[in-house]
């Protein structure tokens, strides 16, 4: 059997007295996509940003690639650049080009010269559809371009996952499409990817597996058909039924 690319093992977060994770346990294998839907508050996003301990978990294991991100031992720095990671907000700085965002961290974090940062990066904005618009400022492109810039700068580490939180949800309706094209290319590609989002369309189709999570605990999961043509769970039923009225 191979070995998952990612395991979530016992994880639990408190932020205070409120707890938002109670005992997670996830495993994704190579190669997969899996998708996590839930209502809002039901911990979804803190789980993805706990995957790269953009939030400290609580307790629990997160390991990734063999690597236990909670050991003291471990460099997370180093651990980082395998876990790609896409917000909602493109967060791109305003003063580069979409080549200069995307190479950044190749050259002050893993120290590429300029010359090979700046081949990895036109090849990660070619991947994302974007290569023409490698000298445009982020102010000149459209939500759904930046978003796919952001997409490159992650890509140009190759991550062994990438973790997708809301990649949609600032952008215009009409410039979804373009994204989710993207993201449809990875998994084409072999890409693992962990994605939270509200594009049920998307999940249905790209997804080889549904979390649904609720009050911090993954209630029910399986392959998009079940999840969302007969889930099991009550609450599962519930929240699906009020997505497709």
């Amino acid at each position: 059997m191979i070995a998952p690319i990612l395991q979530v093992r016992g994880l639990h977060k408190s932020f205070g007295h409120t707890e938002v994770l109670c005992g997670i346990d996830l495993s994704v294998a190579p190669q997969e996509l899996v998708f996590i839907i839930g209502p809002s508050g039901s911990g979804k996003s803190t789980l993805l940003r706990c995957c790269n301990r953009l939030e400290e978990p609580t307790s629990g294991a997160i390991i990734v690639d063999g690597v236990n991100l909670m050991a003291r031992t471990t460099d997370i720095n180093a651990m980082r650049r395998k876990i790609g990671m896409v917000f909602q907000s493109f967060n791109l700085y305003p003063h580069m080009t979409a080549l200069a965002n995307v190479t950044l961290a190749l050259r002050k974090v893993v120290g590429k010269s300029r010359v090979e940062a700046d081949a990895a990066g036109m090849a990660a904005l070619d991947r994302v559809g974007l290569a023409a618009k490698a000298k445009s400022y982020p102010g000149e492109l459209s939500g759904g371009q930046q978003q796919r810039v952001a997409i490159a700068r992650a890509l140009a580490l190759e991550p062994a996952i990438m973790l997708f939180d809301e990649p949609t949800s600032a952008l215009d309706p009409e410039l979804v499409g373009s994204v989710l094209a993207v993201m449809r290319e990875l998994k084409t590609a072999g890409m693992t990817m962990l994605v939270v989002s509200h594009e049920m369309r998307f999940a249905r189709d790209a997804a080889d597996r549904v979390i649904f999570m609720d009050h911090g605990l993954i209630v029910e999961e399986g392959p998009p058909a079940q999840i969302f043509g007969a889930p099991k769970e009550p609450r599962a039923k519930a929240f699906i039924a009020e997505l497709t009225r």
